[in-house]
């Protein structure tokens, strides 16, 4: 098994990596690949800039991203670290997700860029490897239930972003709590969280889920 991990930290020796190396742990204890996608350490520029919107409307790919696209191919799980800023995805991964999910490779629009605007139904391209989203958040778990902060994420990137492009086999884990040194507890269940998480991820006798027909659900 080939797991692929985009994370976005811009230090590779604080608590979201050590949460990663634990997510890790049990797909390296069975001996599976892991290529990790640093987008810090790679130097990953996630403006959406002038050669994006010319392939947005049917120009060439822009420099880099197919070398992105072939990344994601050879991987037969996805899976997402972060830590929550503003409840969603660091800038950096959210524009990696822009720049490198394109149309004609994650979704199409009708038959191409003449139905955009006209064609209202859009057709997903990607096939639906298992993808996980780990985020790592500084708030209790009392403030995402009182504000719905957990299942808005979800909604928007679940569902709109990976079961949209295809990828609807998703699972989202949450790490609350973690910051100051009054919380050591808790990045340390943190960490065993990651841990679970990952061993579960990895299993042959893992059963796929539809984020989407959850969503509805």
């Amino acid at each position: 098994m080939h797991l692929m991990t985009v994370f976005s930290h811009p230090f590779a020796d604080r608590y979201p990596a050590a949460v990663m190396r634990a997510f890790h742990e049990p797909f390296r204890g069975q001996g599976h690949s892991i290529d990790v996608l640093d987008l810090d350490a790679e130097g990953f520029d996630p403006r959406f800039t002038p050669a994006d919107h010319d392939h947005f409307w049917g120009g060439p790919l822009p420099d880099g991203i197919g070398d992105m696209h072939r990344r994601v191919e050879a991987a037969d799980r996805l899976a997402f670290v972060f830590p929550v800023y503003w409840w969603g995805m660091p800038a950096l991964m959210k524009g990696w997700i822009e720049r490198v999910f394109t149309p004609g490779w994650a979704y199409q629009y009708g038959s191409g860029v003449e139905d955009r605007g006209k064609d209202a139904v859009a057709a997903s391209l990607l096939p639906s490897i298992p993808t996980a989203l780990i985020g790592i958040g500084g708030s209790k778990e009392a403030t995402y239930d009182k504000y719905g902060y957990a299942d808005a994420m979800r909604t928007q990137l679940d569902v709109g972003t990976f079961a949209y492009c295809g990828l609807r086999d998703v699972e989202s884990h949450l790490i609350f709590d973690v910051e100051g040194d009054h919380n050591a507890g808790n990045r340390s269940a943190g960490l065993d969280q990651a841990r679970r998480a990952g061993a579960a991820f990895a299993s042959p006798a893992r059963v796929a889920r539809d984020a989407k027909e959850e969503h509805f659900r």
